[in-house]
This record gives structure tokens, C-alpha cells and sequence, in this order.
């Protein structure tokens, strides 16, 4: 079987001899940069099909890419899981007519990119907090009845499963309060396109597709062979129709797509069907030996491996054992991170507090957990020069105001932070990565939340403001 179906056909129509006068400007000529695949970069013609419109080659990928995932139908998108984030939000908004939705508060920020665009109305799904970890836990199901009970006619429950350090929900007892309701499950899986049924016998169940999640959106870059930017859209449901998805994924993704970021995901769907099986084997025989190999360590923790265990963490329904979120006693994440990177030649993913976050994924080196369990081993038996980092559990919001979108339509002033207690936020702040905000435009500032952002710039977390803001000063409400 050959696992290139879409690079085949662009191939082929590049050598048919036909000449360009059409887009991209560059006509398969003039190589922008050395080694970037211009030869089949092209655009909407006879015979390459269209995103947007799609009844051949591409059509068929998708349908090939639904199958393996086992979804009703699939759409490949080119402007990351951000545009399928906001593309599903829409058409939930537009199919129930709500202005409402139920949004775990631990979401990306796309997710309240979506909220602001569409003026929503949200009641924040609060996760448990891990107070071992200082990180957002799972969307408990009794969080999500309660709110359902409390909004009958929301326009969609949306969570985020995994999140970025690993943690899941309960999504097939959650899926059936969303559908008892008549409410859709949207599901931000950017973290486990790896969630397929191939890898289920190696560990990695729990899925949104497969807990009957209505529109599920991944980004098969950050875990899977495919090129970053590129992301799916599932319809697993039937509570939004697929119409109104494509209406939306026609306003939120490019009309220009990328024809080798589109082949990139055609390949990765070819490469799943012919290695995925070998290659899950493969990924959970390296993750078992990282485990046996830290049993060790006395000072560092990997959240959910060696010697933590799962029982440790009652805040967490269950953990992707892709994810190693490190712990490092006497060190920030920053230095942890510094020290695995001049050491020991690794570069890890995020550092944030007092932990780094290293990811992993069926495409490693077959050697790269053993060379990071052996640095950990190193690194534990050293003097970490100082006392743990000052460092606090993840606080509850502040109250709303009024919605995010009427809180940037206001006028606004600059305030040192310090003298921002009980002030309205103008902006958001989040730390990137995750890019999950810790507060948003409307809501009152705590004393929590200041203890919070003092704590996390103590470890060396960079805070990024939207609003004006730069570290000493935070946008509010005049």
C-alpha cells in the first residue's frame, strides 16, 4: 500500500509537463529556501482537488485519515488546532443558537479567542488542581452536570483532553451527561492525535473519538510524523452537522492551503495504517524501561512514573504516559531545563514553576528515554544549591465582570501590578507554553492571582500580556 496518496498525485501533476501561469509565485522554479518541497507546492487545479471543495484526491485522504481515527468524518486543516478550535466553537454557537458555553477553564487560549469572537457568555468548567505538581488536573463528570444542570441550553461543553502535561478526563462518562442534555462535546485533543484505535492495546485509551465526543480537534504535529501547523477536525457526533462545520472552516482556514502541509498529513494517516502498530509497540517498550530505570531517584519526580504513582494523584482521572512532567527538588523548571540542555545535549519542551515537561513520541530514537533517565539519575544525586522554589497551587479566577469581549471594548489604563487587587483585568496573561491564560479580560484580580504571577516569574517563567502590560504594570478597566 503506498502511504503517500496525496505527495503521489502532486508529484504527478508537477512532471505532467503542463506550465504554470497560475499561483504560487514561485512556478515550481525558484526554490525559496534549499530543501523546502516547492516541486509539489501548488495550488487549486484539475487534479489536485480543493480543501474547500473537496470531491477527489483530497477527499479521499480525509476519508482514508476518518477511518483510521474511526470518525465519522474528518477535515485536515492547515492553520493548526487554533482554526479547528475556533471553526467548532462557531458552529455550535450557530446550531443551538446559544450564547452560552461551558468551557473548562484550563483551555488553550484559542478557545477564548472563540469565546471573545463570538461575545459568549462562559461558566468555567474549574479542573481539579495536582498540588504535588502545582498543575490543572482532569474536568471532573460532577463539574460538568452541575453546569449542565445550571445551563440546559448551552451551546457546548468544550474541555481540553489531554492537556498539555498529560492529564485526562473522564470523556466517555462526560460525553453521555453532554448527550442526555442534547448539549455537544467539543474536545481540544491538540496533545493525543496519538488517541487512535492502533494504539489502544499499548496503552493509550481514553480517546474523545472513541468516548463519542461530538467535533474532536488534534494537531498530529505535536505527537505524530506530520509538519507543525497541521492539525484535524473530527465530526464523531451527530449534534452539529457537518454543513455548518464547513461553513465555518470556510471564515476560520485559509482559502490558500498548503498542498505539502495537506501531503504531510496524508502521509502521516499512510505511515499510522503501515508501522503505527510496530511503532506503539515500539513507544510503550521505551516509556517501561524509563520507568524501571528512574525507580532511583530520591529528589526528582516524573509525574506518574518510577516511583509516583498514579494513586498520588487523585485531582488526575488518568495520564498520558507520553508526557514527563519533571519535578526537580532544590530547581526550577528554568534551571532543570538549562541543565538537561549544556549537559546533556536535551531539549526539553517547556519549563514553567518548578517543572519541565519533556514529550515524547512513537518517532524517538530508540534511546532518547534511556539518555534522559540516566541525565535525571545524574542530576538527582547532586546538591541542587538552594531550597525548593517558592511555588503556589493554580488559583480560582477572579469573578466575571462582564464578558471578555465587552471588557475589550472599554477603556482601559495601566496599573502596577501590586495595586491591581480587586481592579478589573483588560488583558489576558498566560505563559507560553501552554498558552493557557490565568486571567482573562473582565474578571477582578485576587490577591491569588498576584501571588501566583510573583510565584511564577520567582522560577523564571516569562508572562506574556495582550493588553499593554509588561511584568510590573497590568491593563484594567478605567
Amino acid at each position: 500500500m503506498n502511504p503517500y496518496l496525496l505527495q503521489s498525485q502532486l508529484q504527478a501533476y508537477a512532471a505532467s509537463g503542463l506550465y504554470p501561469l497560475h499561483m504560487p509565485g514561485h512556478k515550481r522554479r525558484v526554490c525559496p529556501a534549499p530543501g523546502l518541497p516547492y516541486a509539489w507546492d501548488l495550488t487549486e487545479v484539475p487534479g489536485v482537488d480543493d480543501l474547500h471543495d473537496a470531491d477527489g484526491i483530497l477527499a479521499d485522504a480525509m476519508a482514508r485519515t476518518a477511518a483510521l481515527w474511526g470518525a465519522r468524518r474528518s477535515w485536515y486543516l492547515v492553520n493548526g488546532s487554533t482554526c479547528g478550535i475556533l471553526a467548532a466553537v462557531r458552529a455550535a454557537v450557530m446550531t443551538r443558537r446559544s450564547r452560552v458555553l461551558l468551557c473548562a477553564r484550563n483551555c488553550h487560549k484559542s478557545a477564548y479567542h472563540a469565546i471573545e469572537l463570538n461575545d459568549l457568555q462562559v461558566r468555567w468548567l474549574m479542573p481539579d488542581r495536582d498540588r504535588a505538581f502545582g498543575i490543572y488536573g482532569s474536568v471532573s463528570p460532577t463539574e460538568v452536570e452541575a453546569a449542565l444542570r445550571e445551563y440546559p441550553d448551552a451551546a457546548a461543553v468544550l474541555l481540553t483532553s489531554p492537556t498539555y502535561e498529560g492529564a485526562l478526563s473522564d470523556l466517555e462518562r462526560i460525553a453521555a451527561l453532554c448527550h442526555a442534555r442534547g448539549v455537544p462535546l467539543l474536545v481540544d485533543e491538540a496533545h493525543g492525535a496519538h488517541y487512535l484505535p492502533l494504539a489502544a492495546p499499548y496503552g493509550w485509551q481514553g480517546g474523545a473519538v472513541a468516548a463519542g465526543a461530538d467535533l474532536v480537534i488534534q494537531s498530529p504535529h505535536k505527537t505524530l510524523p506530520s509538519l507543525t501547523q497541521t492539525a484535524l477536525l473530527h465530526l464523531a457526533g451527530d449534534a452539529v452537522p457537518a454543513e455548518e462545520v464547513e461553513r465555518q472552516l470556510d471564515i476560520f482556514e485559509t482559502s490558500s492551503p498548503s498542498y505539502p502541509l495537506m501531503a504531510s498529513l496524508d502521509g502521516c494517516t499512510g505511515l499510522l495504517a503501515a508501522e503505527g502498530e510496530r511503532w506503539f509497540a515500539g513507544w510503550r517498550q521505551a516509556l517501561d524501561r524509563f520507568d524501571e530505570a528512574i525507580r532511583p531517584l530520591r529528589r526528582l519526580r516524573v509525574l506518574c512514573h518510577g516511583q509516583d504513582r498514579a494513586a498520588g494523584h487523585p485531582a488526575i482521572f488518568t495520564h498520558d504516559a507520553g508526557k514527563l512532567l519533571i519535578r526537580g527538588a532544590g530547581l526550577t523548571g528554568a534551571a532543570l531545563a538549562d541543565r538537561l540542555r549544556t549537559r546533556f545535549g536535551l531539549e526539553t519542551e517547556m519549563s514553567c514553576g518548578n517543572c519541565v515537561l519533556a514529550m515524547t513520541s512513537p518517532c524517538d530514537a530508540p534511546d532518547a528515554a534511556d539518555r534522559l533517565a540516566k541525565a535525571l539519575l545524574v542530576l538527582d544525586g547532586e546538591d541542587p544549591g538552594g531550597p525548593d522554589p517558592v511555588w503556589t497551587v493554580l488559583p480560582d479566577p477572579g469573578p466575571a465582570v462582564c464578558t471578555i469581549a465587552e471588557a475589550l471594548r472599554r477603556p482601559r489604563t495601566l496599573l502596577p501590578e501590586a495595586q491591581a487587587a480587586g481592579r478589573t483585568a483588560a488583558e489576558y496573561l498566560w505563559a507560553y507554553p501552554p498558552g493557557v491564560p490565568l486571567i482573562a479580560p473582565g474578571e477582578r484580580i485576587t490577591e491569588e492571582f498576584l501571588a501566583l504571577t510573583g510565584a511564577l516569574r520567582q522560577t523564571g517563567t516569562r508572562l506574556h500580556h495582550t493588553g499593554g502590560g509588561d511584568g510590573q504594570n497590568i491593563a484594567v478597566l478605567t
